[in-house]
């Protein structure tokens, strides 16, 4: 049976101060009548008697941290360690190797707090690392390889049908950040339509994109030709969102926005409706929907007013009879 909480103590300081008795205080916290005895007997104020749920709150955490804590971080676990690091083995690889093996070891979060704390003290188990200890990348550095996502295909490799924009199927994808970097919304857009699709994730893992930009396009699959990100690690996995949609994947250099032109665009579009200070957290999904059918409802200058909804069923019928000729 678990603890009572915090809310069950106070329960029991009204009732008590109402003159309840222990059984229908047991009755009314769900729990039996010894658990209640026992915690005014243990928990209430030794001097007066009277049992208050906030000084009862307080011994009850304090005896929890009172509690011995087992030590996974033994000689034995530390002399493992030492030997793998020793033999240039990353944090991360030698949890991974003492799981294999099925030996006692703690987390690599645990063995990287045990190295910073042997360089500060003198020691050369960080010389080790692969950084040699270095835990902060010069701002700015033009040979850093932080932010550059593996396999990427340069948008300077990208078939030059797709700068034409007469064609469904080319599309940009992006994120919009919500505030404080606290969860995203996926945008994608057709190049040659404009027609734009959402979807919220709570974070911006590979994982959670992957998913978020497959399954809105997974009916339009056959008519997909390529699509281009930016270099958010948010899009690490292009390789199975290339697979996934049989569709060619491209990355915009870092810095030239206007590349993916037409998604900044729509970005900025939607933040017209979902402003950069909004908390994602209280955006409820239907809203979200009815922002991105609203643009989608709204006449283009590029397309001489026409609206992006026509101007897909369009693309979309030529590309249909393509496919059947």
């Amino acid at each position: 049976m678990s603890h009572l909480t915090k809310e069950q103590r106070y329960t029991i300081e009204v009732l008590l101060s109402r003159g309840e008795s222990k059984p229908l205080i047991a009755k009314t916290i769900g729990r039996s009548k010894s658990v209640v005895s026992r915690e005014i007997g243990r928990n209430c104020d030794k001097r007066s008697g009277q049992y208050r749920a906030d000084l009862a709150q307080r011994k009850y955490e304090q005896r929890k941290e009172s509690i011995p804590k087992r030590e996974r971080f033994t000689a034995s676990v530390q002399a493992t360690v030492d030997r793998l690091l020793e033999e240039d083995y990353s944090p991360e690889q030698v949890v991974g190797h003492c799981r294999v093996e099925g030996v006692e070891c703690v987390s690599h979060e645990r063995i990287y707090q045990y190295v910073w704390a042997d360089k500060k003290g003198g020691g050369t188990l960080h010389t080790h690392l692969r950084r040699k200890g270095r835990r902060y990348r010069k701002r700015g550095a033009k040979k850093d390889s932080r932010g550059i996502i593996v396999g990427r295909v340069d948008i300077d490799q990208r078939p030059q049908e797709v700068e034409e924009r007469k064609r469904f199927g080319d599309l940009e994808i992006d994120t919009i950040i919500g505030q404080n970097h606290q969860g995203a919304i996926v945008t994608t857009n057709d190049r040659a339509s404009g027609f734009l699709r959402t979807k919220r994730v709570e974070k911006r893992t590979s994982d959670e994109v992957y998913r978020a930009t497959v399954k809105p396009l997974k009916d339009e699959k056959e008519f997909l030709k390529t699509i281009t990100g930016d270099n958010g690690k948010g899009f690490a996995d292009h390789r199975r969102m290339a697979l996934t949609l049989q569709i060619s994947v491209y990355f915009a250099k870092p810095y030239p926005s206007w590349e993916r032109g037409a998604n900044e665009n729509l970005n900025g579009l939607i933040r017209q409706y979902i402003p950069k200070s909004t908390d994602f957290k209280n955006l409820d999904d239907g809203y979200i929907k009815w922002v991105a059918e609203r643009i989608k409802s709204r006449p283009r200058k590029r397309f001489n007013y026409k609206i992006p909804i026509f101007v897909t069923e369009k693309l979309l019928t030529m590309a249909k009879v393509a496919l059947v000729a």
